[in-house]
């Protein structure tokens, strides 16, 4: 779990609760599937790597073509987690700070942290040569995403609705405005942007059981990225102490149903405290009405350090395809092992640092890559290897994978380039 939940109460917005709870359910049984099509595959071939099963089903370029493909999605997943540390880490430590602090300290500047994390917890992390040492701050992670879902069900009896058209902020009063994600938590600058928010009525706090607007369409890519963790599947699978394919569908059933549970719970009770009103990026919603609260300073914290070790676990498996397709049938050297890791790395953090916005550009190749990662491979993998037939029920759902991928990556690019053409 990582940034995609402070998206999912958006979703929940534009598609209404029953919506949201049947697109969630959809989406977490289809990555289910799909986890077990890949286990399948790896009990009846004896191969338990993502790239040695695209050359078992589509020869040395299905190899290639995955190992691009995680190696491509990683970088860019990685980049857009540490882009997000070097805008809002500074907003964040300034909230903690006083007032009358100048705000020219090298802690509050984004580049300066950013290596600082990187080279500090980043990289020793990813040095680790086995994925389950990750285990412990991955268990952190989920504490931390525990305490955020216990913010967000406390918080909604703490904003009132009708949502206020105006606030106090320490002697001033301002007048609610919409909350911009990149003033990050410096709130009194960013409330005299934009257009005011009309009062809320009555009637705007009942909760919709369904809603189709222009930007229900972003639910099912938001969800998706939520799902993603199929290219550390494999990896996990071979560390586990004996390793069958029902402990290992066990293992992933128990996390894609945590996941899904902290998921459904975070976002109905983020939609539930304010409805339509509720923005893009969960906690700016919180920032625009209770500002400096203690308790969600405290989650902005805790979700940009589940981002930071979030890093390590997308790395390894980056690491692992460049191995694979720059150095095959090599055993184990540590040499290898620190250049790849450095090198990725290195990559990594430019980008973060000189693109000015990251997510614009690996927007489009994220989106789909991942889609082909969670859908496509696998169901195009069970086709060409397994020999079951293919009138057979996993068959007929690895067809079904395979064209719900292809609409979902189709409805992520269009989005995209609709996207970017209102932006320009």
């Amino acid at each position: 779990m990582g940034s995609g939940i402070l998206g999912l109460a958006f979703a929940v917005a534009n598609t209404g609760i029953v919506g949201f709870c049947l697109l969630l359910l959809l989406v977490s049984g289809v990555a289910a599937f799909s986890i077990h099509l890949l286990l399948n595959l790896c009990d009846q071939t004896g191969i338990n790597s993502y790239e040695d099963l695209g050359e078992k089903a589509l020869r040395k370029p299905g190899k290639i073509l995955v190992g691009l493909t995680i190696l491509i999605q990683n970088i860019g997943a990685m980049a857009s987690y540490l882009f997000i540390l070097k805008s809002e880490l500074p907003a964040t430590i300034h909230s903690f700070l006083s007032p009358d602090s100048a705000g020219n300290a090298w802690y509050e500047d984004g580049r300066t942290l950013l290596i600082l994390m990187t080279v500090c917890v980043v990289l020793p992390l990813s040095l680790l040569p086995k994925i389950g040492f990750l285990s412990y701050t991955s268990s952190l992670s989920f504490i931390f995403m525990l305490y955020l879902v216990v913010v967000v069900i406390t918080k909604k009896w703490a904003i009132p609705c009708p949502l206020p058209q105006n606030i106090t902020f320490g002697n001033n009063l301002f007048q609610v405005r919409p909350a911009i994600s990149s003033c990050g938590t410096f709130l009194p600058t960013c409330l005299h942007a934009g257009p005011p928010i009309s009062n809320s009525s009555v009637s705007e706090c009942i909760p919709k059981a369904f809603v189709i607007t222009s930007k229900s369409a972003y639910a099912i890519p938001t969800m998706v990225f939520s799902f993603l963790c199929h290219t550390a599947v494999l990896p996990i699978y071979c560390e586990l102490d004996r390793p069958t394919k029902k402990r290992m569908q066990r293992v992933a059933n128990t996390g894609l149903s945590l996941s899904c549970l902290i998921y459904l719970v975070s976002a109905l009770f983020g939609y539930l405290t304010f409805y339509s009103h509720v923005n893009s990026q969960l906690l700016s919603s919180y920032d625009t009405y209770i500002p400096q609260d203690p308790m969600v300073m405290i989650v902005r914290l805790t979700v940009q350090c589940t981002v930071l070790f979030t890093v390590p676990l997308i790395h390894f498996p980056a690491r692992k395809a460049l191995t694979t397709l720059l150095f095959e049938g090599r055993s184990f050297s540590w040499v290898i092992h620190i250049l790849t890791t450095v090198s990725i790395l290195s990559v990594v953090l430019l980008m973060a640092i000189f693109i000015p916005d990251i997510r614009t550009v690996f927007g489009i190749i994220g989106s789909t890559m991942s889609t082909f990662l969670l859908f496509v491979f696998p169901g195009i993998f069970y086709l060409r290897i397994s020999n079951q037939p293919l009138r057979s029920p996993e068959s007929i759902g690895a067809v079904i994978l395979l064209v719900f991928g292809l609409v979902v990556a189709t409805l992520n690019l269009c989005l995209i380039i609709v996207s970017w053409v209102k932006s320009s």
